[in-house]
């Protein structure tokens, strides 16, 4: 399936680590160019996103953002150290002995002792694989819009490329009535001229002239150029190199084509493929 080099996928997760977002852009480029911003949490796993990230992308700049809110202090579950406090008891109580009526013990004041209370940590290794699992789930976000936005692409190119053939097959409906009208007009020229003809020698230069002007190789080509261009579209490897090389070789078949032309008409539709083809050549830019 031909994919575009051109997209946008966003995704969020949230969890004891907070929030977690991942965004991720394409444009079209020569190479794969990758551009990842990381928060400090998931600066280790740079090496291993970029690995990833190649392994599913061929061509394109891309530029992949992760924001990681972290949860405020205090928001996660609360977990009492009972060692802790059973010691802190027992000292209370030798306290509470000493000081007779006087003492009171205050829960609160319990909590507050440095170490009774303590906040659930963050799991590191949950942690990376949270943010690995997003940002798969996000570049496969990606893949699909591009894939979408290339089987766009797809449907455009397949029109241009109808469009030329009907060209190519009014161009080769022409091409005995363009000899015919060169042979034509070389004989009535003769004849204004008044001299006398050696025939043979006539049929020859004609016959040289018309292998000049005959085009049957351009169109046969071209023709072939259409054929290959529908194989690699409908292919499942990526496509945009390839494009991008038939499409050269289509506007050097046209422009032979307009510079071989006797004919207003064969001149006009060189000029129209002309067009076309860099209609084409704009579109395949943006195809991986």
């Amino acid at each position: 399936m031909m994919a575009s080099m051109t997209g946008f996928a966003r995704r969020e997760a949230s969890g004891p680590f907070g929030v977690l977002v991942c965004e991720i852009r394409s444009v079209n480029h020569r190479f794969l160019d990758p551009s990842l911003r990381l928060p400090d949490s998931c600066r280790g796993l740079e090496p291993a996103l970029r690995h990833e990230l190649a392994a599913e992308l061929r061509r394109g700049k891309v530029d992949c953002t992760i924001l990681h809110r972290p949860a405020a202090p205090g928001s996660g579950p609360l977990e009492v150290d009972a060692a802790a406090l059973e010691r802190l008891l027992g000292r209370a109580r030798e306290l509470a002995a000493a000081a007779g009526a006087a003492a009171r013990l205050d829960v609160l004041d319990l909590l507050r002792w440095p170490g009774i209370l303590r906040e659930e940590t963050l799991d590191a290794e949950q942690f990376a694989a949270t943010v690995r699992e997003l940002f798969a789930a996000t570049l496969g976000d990606l893949k699909a819009a591009r894939a979408r936005e290339g089987e766009r692409l797809a449907g455009l190119i397949r029109q241009r490329c109808a469009a030329l053939a009907q060209l190519v097959a009014q161009v080769v409906a022409r091409v005995p009535e363009v000899h015919a009208r060169v042979r034509a007009r070389i004989e009535e020229r003769l004849a204004e001229l008044g001299t006398e003809v050696n025939h043979e020698r006539l049929e020859q230069e004609l016959v040289l002239l018309l292998q000049r002007l005959d085009v049957t190789e351009e169109l046969d080509r071209l023709r072939g150029h259409l054929e290959e261009t529908e194989r690699v579209v409908a292919a499942p490897e990526p496509a945009g190199r390839r494009l991008d090389f038939l499409l050269q070789e289509f506007n050097r078949e046209a422009n032979t084509l307009s510079s071989k032309s006797q004919d207003l008409e064969t001149t006009r539709a060189a000029v129209e493929m002309k067009v076309i083809i860099e209609q084409m050549r704009e579109q395949v830019q943006n195809i991986e």
